[in-house]
């Protein structure tokens, strides 16, 4: 395993300055079937859009907490069926929640912070949703988070999850938000609804709103926790890493 690590650490060094697709292509042809994105928002369908082109039959997952917006939901089917894939989705651990709000309610997390609600809902269905995977391809940018993302680089040795053998891909780790955009609007790719209503960054509906102008696309998630603990779990290692640094 130290020796993955290094090699990994190596080749992120390697592809820091290439473009995504050349990242997208390494993973691709490096883990083949078994290698999958997880797919949530914008950045994620470029990634779609990009890995297909690649490998039109590349594995795609999302996660369903049971509180997502309605137009998240229509946006699920509009990727599925555009892009020809059969998008896997993973739920919420039933027994956890149900025992999270007989206990404390629907709302706890604006009490006691989101970490406890995020766990059962995103944590646990991540983790069954990699536990067949040798690799993962997420949609995180530098810029998406100064507080916890500005050091991510374009892959890694999974820190959170995996038995210390799960690579992490970081295609889009160097792209701008503007960079993003451009290229949905240049190759037509589709995007959830609610951007055009003032979302920039969309999680559960209860943890999510529109940003102000000037506001950081964060500021619209969690915004009653510190911007240091703005990660739902499916990242903790950026929190990790800051804390051991």
């Amino acid at each position: 395993m130290p020796e993955q690590k290094t090699e990994i650490e190596k080749l992120a060094n390697e592809y820091k300055d290439r473009n995504p697709q050349e990242i997208l292509e390494y993973a691709l042809n490096r883990f083949g079937n078994d290698i999958t994105i997880a797919f949530s928002g914008a950045e994620d369908v470029v990634l779609i859009d990009m890995a297909t082109r690649i490998m039109p039959d590349v594995s795609v997952f999302s996660l369903d907490t049971g509180r997502l917006h309605p137009e998240t939901y229509r946006f699920f089917d509009v990727v599925r069926d555009l892009y020809d894939i059969p998008l896997e989705i993973f739920f919420a651990n039933r027994e956890k929640t149900e025992e999270l709000v007989l206990k404390k309610g629907m709302f706890s997390f604006y009490r006691d912070g989101h970490g406890e609600c995020c766990a059962v809902r995103k944590v646990d269905p991540l983790r069954r949703s990699l536990s067949t995977r040798a690799a993962w391809i997420t949609g995180q940018r530098k810029d998406q988070s100064p507080n916890t993302r500005a050091d991510i680089p374009v892959m890694e040795v999974d820190p959170a999850f995996g038995d210390g053998k799960l690579v992490k891909f970081n295609p889009l780790a160097n792209w701008s938000s503007k960079q993003v955009w451009d290229y949905i609007r240049e190759n037509d790719v589709p995007y959830n609804e609610l951007h055009n209503k003032g979302y920039v960054s969309i999680g559960c509906e209860p943890c999510t709103r529109p940003v102000l102008p000037g506001q950081h696309e964060r500021e619209g998630r969690w915004w009653w926790e510190e911007a240091t603990k703005k990660e739902c779990g499916l990242h903790l290692g950026n929190i990790k890493a800051r804390v051991w640094e």
